[in-house]
């Protein structure tokens, strides 16, 4: 049990330090007639303990889309770093005063001018399921030229790292 608790922990960290400095992040949802959706999304707080935070207006057509069909999709791209993060959770708009105020920041008062207490000011919670991500931390010079070898080569270039996080297990 501890084992898992330690992995879940070095999950939660390892995602968090990738969306933090990143935080807008296109939300796919379903809509009514199976199609996909997505809209941007500004991630909300200062840690990660298995759920994403979301400002949304409880009238929003995701906000609608997510009471047929919770299923969400998260992708964050930092692509001067490359780096980009691909999450797959449930959304749901929770009811929660004190969690509301604790997320709330000047970028939020901008969309819900009447604060926290503003009618249409909605709550999401995306509680992670899995996740994986993309990044390379080599200098751009070395990625062009093993971009160049492997086309030289014919063999396709080994771009940085990709890991997958599964929250399920953790």
């Amino acid at each position: 049990m501890e084992d898992s608790k330690r992995i879940g922990d070095d999950h939660h960290r390892e995602l968090w330090e990738r969306v933090e400095d990143v935080r807008v992040a296109m939300m796919t949802t379903v809509d009514v007639d199976g199609s996909l959706r997505s809209r941007p999304m500004w991630t909300q707080g200062a840690d990660f303990d298995g759920s994403l935070w979301f400002f949304i207006s409880k009238e929003a057509p995701a906000a609608h889309a997510l009471a047929r069909d919770p299923r969400v999709g998260l992708a964050y791209a930092a692509p001067d770093k490359d780096l980009y993060v691909s999450v797959v959770g449930t959304g749901e708009l929770v009811d929660d005063e004190a969690k509301a105020r604790d997320l709330w920041n000047t970028f939020a008062e901008a969309w819900f001018p009447g604060g926290v207490d503003d009618p249409h000011l909605g709550l999401l919670r995306v509680d992670v399921k899995e996740a994986e991500y993309w990044e390379d931390k080599k200098p751009k010079v070395l990625q062009f030229a093993e971009i160049v070898l492997g086309a030289v080569r014919g063999v396709p270039p080994r771009s940085g790292e990709k890991k997958e996080l599964d929250f399920g297990a953790a």
